[in-house]
């Protein structure tokens, strides 16, 4: 356990740099006393680390060292063939480059690693798009992400939603895919916003460079981004009483949203009462229909007097029908 984590510290060192003693810590998951003997082992052992006192101080190789201890273990090589799938890269221009780079690192591993890394090919497939949807045409893909590699600012023609068009000059931060969708993260008027790649109408590269904040952190935008806007497309609420087969029919009909308040509730004897996010009372409405007789709407009161009108035309039609 040791001496991985010792090579764990020393590869940190190889690839970043100077680093401090809590952040060293905060990597390895260990205590900063715990890096202060991990430290003096490695030096023991000939490695050339030293130390740099002061505020901006912390613990580095000398210039020039490099360790040849990078061989992978067994899982590591398997996981490098979870990392290349082929359809994103692919989309982003970089098919040829990903399967190339899995080829020269199978040429590289022993026998037994390169036969357990292939399976991986064999038997585990990444189809990331979702269920009932066309892939999207995305002609400006490649020169959008060339821009978030080499950063410089980028000219285009957006349509938003409601069919908007508007024109903006941003800066690019990053690239993300979710569900099979692309989206371009970027700065605009001082603020990072979002943009669906399939809506760009237009693009027009600049060679005007673009300074990529050193302080963003493109995954904690993404996290906080998502669930601002959950909340935004699911506004309303709803309390609804449900039977036990309604809860089970809500977690199966309502969607993901619904799927998430609902997780971890348990029936409560014969009712159980419930608030479900919704993206309106139209959605709500139809939602509440669809759950039947296994599900009573509290409120709003609004809701709950247009179901009731609704279920009264329908019986309505029914026994118009019969008597017809």
């Amino acid at each position: 356990m040791r001496a991985g984590r010792l090579l764990s510290l020393l590869l940190l060192l190889q690839t970043r740099g100077r680093m401090t003693a809590q952040e060293l810590a905060d990597e390895l998951e260990v205590s900063v006393r715990t890096v202060y003997r991990d430290v003096e082992a490695l030096s023991a052992a000939g490695v050339p680390v030293y130390a740099d006192r002061g505020p901006a101080g912390g613990y580095q190789l000398l210039d020039g060292y490099r360790t040849r201890l990078t061989g992978l273990t067994g899982e590591e090589a398997e996981s490098l063939f979870f990392a290349g799938m082929p359809g994103p890269a692919a989309e982003l221009g970089l098919g040829t480059v990903v399967a190339a780079a899995q080829l020269k690192v199978l040429a590289a591993l022993p026998p037994e690693l390169r036969s357990r890394a292939g399976r991986i090919r064999e038997r585990f497939h990444l189809d990331a798009g979702g269920w009932f949807r066309q892939s999207e045409d995305m002609p400006f893909l490649a020169d959008i992400a060339d821009a978030v590699w080499n950063p410089k600012k980028l000219r285009l023609r957006y349509r938003r939603w409601g069919n908007q068009v508007v024109e903006r000059t941003v800066g690019p931060l990053g690239l993300v895919l979710k569900a099979g969708l692309w989206y371009l993260v970027a700065e605009s008027d001082g603020q990072a916003r979002t943009y669906r790649v399939a809506r760009v109408e237009a693009l027009e590269p600049t060679e005007e460079p673009f300074q990529r904040p050193e302080d963003f952190d493109l995954v904690a935008f993404w996290a906080e981004w998502s669930k601002q806007f959950e909340e935004r497309m699911y506004p309303e609420r709803v309390t609804v009483r449900v039977t036990e087969a309604g809860l089970r029919a809500a977690r199966a009909l309502l969607g993901l949203a619904a799927l998430r308040a609902l997780e971890g509730v348990v029936p409560q004897g014969e009712w159980t009462t419930v608030e479900i996010p919704t993206e309106s009372l139209d959605h709500a409405l139809f939602d509440a229909l669809r759950l039947g007789p296994e599900a009573e709407v509290v409120a709003p009161r609004e809701l709950r007097e247009r179901v009731k009108a609704r279920l009264e035309e329908t019986v309505r039609l029914y026994r118009d029908s019969d008597s017809s």
